[in-house]
């Protein structure tokens, strides 16, 4: 199995269509251990959620806000003393307000493209510096592996968020730098469309998915989150040891297209 042995960070996971929920179940499949992550009122129903993954006993939720200093040291202290190590985090975690999104690129105010920001991109930074004595001694080295939506072209609606995803991208290539050395791995995995609560929020969300549907060149299917999950479980795994401050596109090749396919 790719993670036998393995000990997993996993956030994001709010319901059974979030992709973290897929990455948690591949990851359980494969032989890891692993805790997932959720805070305040939205923690209940992550472990809720966490009963419907496989195994005897549903896997702990550990309170984390990323954007409480507090809540990573607390996560840290939790997994020092439940593993004393730690061989991957998977990031899974966005957030834009509403005014920061839907068209409004020029009219955001700059707390809530801030807060996009540090919420979606600095928080990958923020988990990897707080884990990072964990990682350390993970043997073997470790991985963080992020969740990204391309971040080359500006996309209707998307605004600061997408602007978040290309800081997210950017952070990857420097952590790659600096932990490197360290035996850390960072990448990110830039998933096609896919149907999660959170997808709900983006206006126009239902015509990326259209046209990600009919243009992808080997079709895609917004419904279903393993093949994400897939290529997050094995750049965990030590099969990718070699690669680092990688983006690893996994959307049916749309990304590859100049124009859309005909008909």
């Amino acid at each position: 199995m790719l993670l036998e042995g393995k000990r997993l960070v996993v956030t994001g996971v709010l319901t059974d269509r979030s992709i973290g929920f897929a990455i948690a179940q591949r990851a359980l499949a494969e032989g890891a251990e692993i805790v997932l992550t959720g805070f305040g009122r939205a923690r209940r129903i992550t472990e809720r959620t966490a009963r419907r993954l496989p195994g005897e006993e549903p896997p702990p939720v550990l309170e984390l806000d990323v954007n409480r200093p507090a809540d990573v040291e607390a996560l840290a202290a939790d997994l020092q003393d439940r593993w004393g190590a730690v061989d991957g985090i998977v990031h899974a975690i966005a957030f834009a307000p509403e005014d920061a999104l839907g068209g409004r690129f020029l009219d955001t105010p700059p707390e809530s493209a801030e807060l996009a920001f540090r919420t979606s991109a600095y928080s990958l930074k923020a988990l990897a510096g707080g884990l990072l004595p964990l990682l350390e001694r993970a043997e073997g080295g470790a991985a963080l592996v992020g969740l990204d939506f391309d971040a080359t072209v500006a996309w209707p609606a998307y605004d600061w968020m997408g602007v978040a995803k290309a800081a997210l991208e950017s952070v990857n290539r420097y952590l790659a730098r600096d932990l490197g050395p360290r035996g850390i791995r960072s990448n990110l995995v830039s998933a096609g469309p896919i149907r999660t609560m959170a997808a709900g929020s983006i206006p126009g969300f239902d015509l990326l998915a259209e046209a990600w549907s009919s243009q992808a060149p080997l079709r895609w299917d917004p419904r279903d989150a393993t093949p994400v999950a897939d290529a997050c479980v094995w750049l965990l795994s030590d099969r990718a040891r070699a690669i680092t401050g990688e983006i690893l596109h996994v959307d049916g090749g749309y990304h590859a297209l100049g124009a859309p396919l005909a008909p």
